[in-house]
């Protein structure tokens, strides 16, 4: 072997054989185990911190995820209601439309395209989620309705919608616009 090569290999094998130098004196002994000690506490700190910082970390992700579930609720919402606010201001057109049918006369050319127009917007608004509340012969419900009037009548039983005024529709779940009915009495 070579002078350098001898040398490394010697360096080596000091390393790692204990020598008297390195070898703990009885002395030394409490230091050497206050080292330990010492250093198993830092261990110790450093695993509870370890432990610490991954709970605020997995604590941090489920807020995250909270958040962006409770950002798409909202957007949605504000988006139902947007669109229930757009199709509140059609609605007045529609009804407009309905009565223009109701009162044509037979020789009317113009009323067909008029039912084509009204039966286009009430396609448009069904495809939207746009229900009309049926209302005429059902119980009344102010959730859904909005008497108008109460009468007497002998064909429909007493707390029922004689007659639809002016009809309610649902977005959904949600009442966009509730019926305006006559109740009976």
């Amino acid at each position: 072997m070579t002078d350098k090569k001898k040398h490394k290999h010697q360096d080596e094998v000091t390393e790692t054989q204990p020598t008297a130098e390195t070898m703990p004196v009885d002395g030394d002994q409490p230091k050497v185990d206050a080292e330990r000690e010492a250093l198993q506490a830092k261990l110790a700190e450093a695993e509870s911190k370890v432990s610490e910082y991954k709970d605020g970390w997995a604590r941090s992700q489920a807020e995250f995820q909270n958040y962006k579930k409770r950002i798409e609720r909202d957007n949605e919402l504000t988006y139902a209601s947007m669109k229930g606010d757009i199709i509140k201001k059609v609605l007045p057109a529609l009804d407009d439309l309905e009565r223009a049918l109701q009162n044509r006369s037979a020789e009317d050319a113009w009323a067909n395209g008029i039912e084509l127009i009204a039966r286009k917007l009430q396609n448009i608004l069904e495809s939207e989620g746009v229900k009309r509340i049926e209302a005429k012969g059902a119980a009344f419900d102010p959730n859904f309705h909005e008497a108008i009037t109460h009468e007497t009548s002998e064909e429909v039983e007493s707390g029922h919608v004689i007659d639809v005024v002016q009809n309610g529709y649902m977005l959904g779940e949600r009442v966009i616009r509730p019926a305006l009915v006559r109740v009976a009495q």
